[in-house]
């Protein structure tokens, strides 16, 4: 290249002629400014080497299995970074023989000292040599240690990693830091404008009082003394075992993760003792229906210049099903075909302003302030629900329209809106996996629930295939089950549970009428 350079500089053209290129304006020094034509190679330069289209083989996700049951998956992507992390068979939903909130702890507790690593600075120190970052979250079935660092100090990452995971010291210093850290996260919550992470947990309650995805995500503030050491390791003996894990990589040699695997993953003994686990949870979840209710002054939740009014919060749920289920692919285009969001969200199409609870929702009742539909799946259940939210005056009114809402899900279905909504779930699932961190995430939780990886390609394919019929027959089956429902805030005109029930039984979803002498 430096030689091509030298012979544009030069002015060297008499070679060149014969193939198109002529001397045009001229430079301040004298020389001729070239007009080049693309059409010859220039001398100096090496010849192109084009990529060509290879084997799907390329981007499939390769998976092994070591001798003590990891799960070792890698992924294939262009780059100079990598994500690798840990992703284990182990959350809220396994807290039923113990104090709950352990994972809570767990996530707040990881990237502490180790048996290697005196303190969180020199973890922080040590991933810094390499570009790295760390992150730690727990879910209701799984909890997730992830690094993203060069992928020339891969051997380094997985060795922390195995190190976080295996050999946390837990010290009684960190635990009571921890404490202090949950007790100010459970205050926080409580004071957010955004109840929605409150309201997730108050629904899952409702839908599964007392098991499994039904437990408290976060640590209660009883439970936050009570949580020590011994605690914990009783815990880590059950869960924290080689079967129930997956090391994930993302932009990495799948035989290089495997080598570093068996380094630093096989033959390792924990700090908790080796050995079976005897007291493993395999419930199943049990949908129950139900409703949770917090009565909750919400007059001063946002003071400030532009205070947001007080407002009331209900979300209604209904079981809709697994991740694994063939059923899911219809649900993920149905809780997009719903969409909604916030009366002040702004944009086109690609925000969903042609989703049913902005047409029919927001767009026709200005007083409703939100009104969103979401969809949590997990190995076992799932639940649709929509969120809406509103005047404490209006509440009878806004759940009425919601249970409406739902029963028309089992109508006509328009040809124009269910393209729409397979598209843009298309689009939203594309974009995503664009990130390298959220291609990690998907390989490792497919891998752990499943042992292997639908490929995006495969994703669209089952998502093209869905049907009106499919949308219909998920929603006939999911509304012959009782109702979750969760309330928030001033619930002095909320209807009984026994009346939104009859709604959603009904065939046009409207609440049984109510009559007054007094008013």
């Amino acid at each position: 290249m430096a030689a091509a350079m030298a012979w544009l500089r030069r002015g060297a053209w008499g070679p060149a002629r014969r193939c198109g290129l002529a001397a045009g304006r001229s430079y301040s020094g004298g020389g001729a400014y070239p007009s080049v034509s693309l059409t010859c190679p220039l001398p100096g330069v090496p010849k192109a080497v084009f990529a060509a289209a290879e084997g799907r083989e390329r981007f499939e996700t390769r998976v092994t299995v070591l001798e003590n049951g990891l799960r070792v998956a890698s992924q294939k992507k262009f780059g100079q970074f990598c994500t690798v992390g840990l992703l284990i068979n182990s959350g809220s939903r396994h807290e039923a023989k113990y104090l709950s909130g352990i994972s809570h702890f767990l996530e707040k507790l990881a990237f502490s000292s180790t048996a290697q690593f005196g303190s969180k600075d020199e973890i922080l120190l040590t991933l810094e040599k390499h570009g790295g970052i760390c992150d730690c979250q727990a879910s209701r079935d799984t909890i997730m240690y992830a690094v993203s660092a060069d992928a020339k100090g891969l051997d380094t990452v997985v060795n922390l990693l195995a190190d976080v995971a295996l050999q946390p010291r837990l010290s009684d210093e960190e635990i009571e830091m921890t404490r202090t850290a949950i007790r100010f996260e459970l205050e926080d919550l409580n004071m957010r404008p955004d109840p929605e992470p409150l309201l997730t947990e108050m629904i899952h309650a409702a839908a599964y009082r007392d098991n499994t995805v039904g437990l408290n995500r976060f640590c209660p503030v009883e439970n936050t003394d009570k949580i020590d050491r011994e605690v914990l390791h009783s815990y880590l003996r059950n869960y924290y075992t080689p079967d129930r894990m997956v090391l994930a990589g993302v932009g990495i040699e799948h035989e290089q993760l495997v080598e570093c695997a068996r380094k630093h993953l096989l033959g390792v003994e924990p700090v908790w003792g080796s050995g079976q686990s005897k007291d493993v949870d395999r419930s199943v979840a049990q949908y129950t229906g139900g409703i949770v209710k917090v009565e909750k002054d919400m007059s001063d939740v946002s003071l400030g210049p532009t205070p947001i009014p007080e407002l009331t919060h209900i979300m209604i749920g209904l079981e809709s099903c697994s991740f694994l289920e063939e059923d899911f692919i219809p649900f993920a285009v149905l809780n997009m075909m719903m969409g909604g969001g916030g009366s002040f969200s702004a944009g086109g199409p690609g925000k969903g302003m042609f989703t049913r609870l902005y047409l029919n929702v927001l767009n026709r009742h200005h007083w409703m302030y939100n009104a969103t539909s979401y969809h949590h799946s997990y190995e076992d259940t799932g639940l649709l629900c929509i969120h809406a939210s509103a005047d404490p005056k209006q509440v009878r009114e806004m759940v009425e329209i919601i249970t409406r809402e739902f029963i028309l899900m089992a109508g006509a279905v328009g040809e124009v809106e269910l393209e729409r909504a397979k598209t843009q779930l298309k689009s939203m699932l594309m974009m995503n996996l664009e990130s390298r961190p959220v291609i990690f995430e998907d390989v490792g939780r497919q891998v752990l629930a499943t042992n292997t990886r639908k490929l995006p390609h495969e994703l669209c394919a089952l998502i093209s295939q869905v049907k009106s019929a499919d949308i219909k027959r998920v929603v006939t089956k999911m509304l012959h089950k009782k109702p979750a429902v969760a309330a928030l805030g001033d619930l002095t005109d909320l209807p009984t549970y026994e009346h939104i029930q009859t709604a959603l039984s009904s065939k046009d979803g409207r609440l049984p009428r109510m009559y007054r002498l007094f008013r």
